[in-house]
């Protein structure tokens, strides 16, 4: 069905169409409709889309290409000043490398409308070693972070070529981002840097990060992690039984943990808890000199952050305090807690402008939208107010964060990626010829 709107070369969007997606929108989503007919009948948005068409091709060997650049976390500035030159042959506009490792591309708007912000993340999870060469069969593009995000990227360079050639222009500022930090201790580092205080905030936000053509992501899942180590002198298993062991304070203060944090995740918003990664001592027959474990606590309410929280840094001091009061003569064993990274929450507006637009574009392809809360580059803005909507990379992404993660051309992504730039081109506000 959709391949035959792309046929159509928005040109002509059927009426029907139209009158199906005012019958099942929301009522705030009906006002876009109009809009979004008129956009499709625009010599510069028809301009853009047989742009993206033709040029399909020559972007998924980019992809390719672009993925095969190692960029892992702390370690993506080689990929970062590949794809600045990539953003540069597009003609989009000015393009610097901003002083984190950002890649950020601006086209000036004509003046009186709001500036939009559009975030990939460059980042991927695996480390520098991985091998990232993409495995090519038939539409199926197989390479660690080819779906998360390297695809991302290669949407925003669709979106600036396709408004260089077609010369769209808008009242407001379009910035294109391909920033970096997103991914695990990234901790969301880049664009906290293009949201701190001082700088020039944009009035909505678009990030690039999800393969479901129908999840908009506009709320926020907040995290807070922490990495803890246990200390002791360590010993023999033997001869120093006894003495206060890091792995047994360790396990009592995660079970204590566990014991508290579940009831907290049975009822009301949804919210999770994970140690995902321990380690410590040095051999099956040595009393450890240290214990140490990483733990990720979620929810997209603030209030059940901070109950996991305080559950949290209480059954630590139990914890210890459990572990050195059956000790030996020994030194007393210590705890240190070091938060590793806080992603904020915060639940956007669905009836702002973004979000509106967002959901009448899909609804006019008989796309039923589906509102979600997620992690993402969107939360910083969401937690400060700031409208931003996290929306599909296009095509189909499947195993991320694993070895055999794949990217696969549906057939549809000319015209997914259309959508997405006609969601930017309205929330800047087209200019007039």
């Amino acid at each position: 069905m959709h391949i035959r709107i792309i046929a159509a070369a928005l040109v002509a969007f059927p009426l029907s169409s139209l009158v199906a997606a005012q019958e099942s929108a929301p009522h705030a989503a009906i006002d876009y409709s109009a809009e979004i007919a008129m956009m499709r009948e625009d010599p510069r948005l028809t301009a853009a889309f047989a742009h993206i068409r033709d040029t399909h091709e020559a972007r998924l060997r980019d992809m390719v290409m672009l993925n095969e650049i190692p960029a892992p976390p702390f370690g993506e500035a080689v990929r970062a000043e590949a794809f600045a030159e990539m953003m540069r042959s597009t003609g989009f506009g000015e393009v610097e490398i901003d002083a984190v490792g950002n890649v950020v591309a601006t086209r000036t708007g004509i003046g009186g409308g709001p500036s939009v912000m559009v975030a990939a993340h460059l980042d991927t999870v695996f480390p520098a070693e991985t091998d990232v060469t993409v495995q090519i069969d038939g539409n199926r593009y197989t390479a660690p972070g080819i779906g998360d995000n390297t695809r991302g990227a290669i949407m925003l360079l669709q979106f600036a070529s396709a408004i260089a050639a077609a010369d769209i222009r808008t009242q407001g500022d379009i910035v294109l981002v391909g920033n970096i930090g997103e991914e695990g201790l990234g901790d969301l580092r880049g664009v906290r840097h293009l949201f701190r205080d001082g700088a020039d905030h944009p009035n909505s936000f678009v990030a690039i990060d999800g393969g479901d053509d129908a999840r908009l992501v506009n709320s926020a899942v907040g995290s807070n992690r922490y990495r803890v180590t246990f200390r002791g002198p360590g010993g023999h298993s033997w001869g120093d039984f006894g003495d206060g062991n890091p792995h047994h304070a360790a396990a009592r203060a995660i079970t204590r943990f566990v014991n508290a944090a579940r009831p907290i995740t049975q009822d009301g918003p949804r919210s999770s808890y994970n140690i995902g990664r321990t380690g410590g001592g040095t051999s099956v027959n040595s009393i450890p000199f240290e214990s140490w474990f990483e733990v990720d606590m979620r929810s997209g309410d603030p209030v059940k952050i901070a109950a996991l929280d305080a559950a949290f840094q209480q059954a630590m001091a139990d914890g210890l305090e459990a572990e050195n009061a059956v000790r030996g003569t020994g030194e007393l064993l210590t705890v240190e807690i070091e938060q590793i990274g806080q992603r904020p929450a915060g639940e956007g507006d669905p009836n702002s402008s973004l979000v509106q637009r967002a959901q009448a574009l899909l609804l006019a392809e008989d796309i039923e939208p589906r509102l979600v809360a997620s992690s993402t580059d969107s939360n910083i803005p969401i937690s400060m107010g700031i409208p931003a909507v996290t929306i599909t990379r296009c095509g189909i992404s499947m195993r991320a964060h694993s070895l055999e993660e794949y990217w696969e051309d549906d057939g549809n992504v000319p015209l997914c990626t259309m959508r997405g730039l006609m969601l930017v081109v309205a929330e800047a506000g087209l200019a007039e010829n």
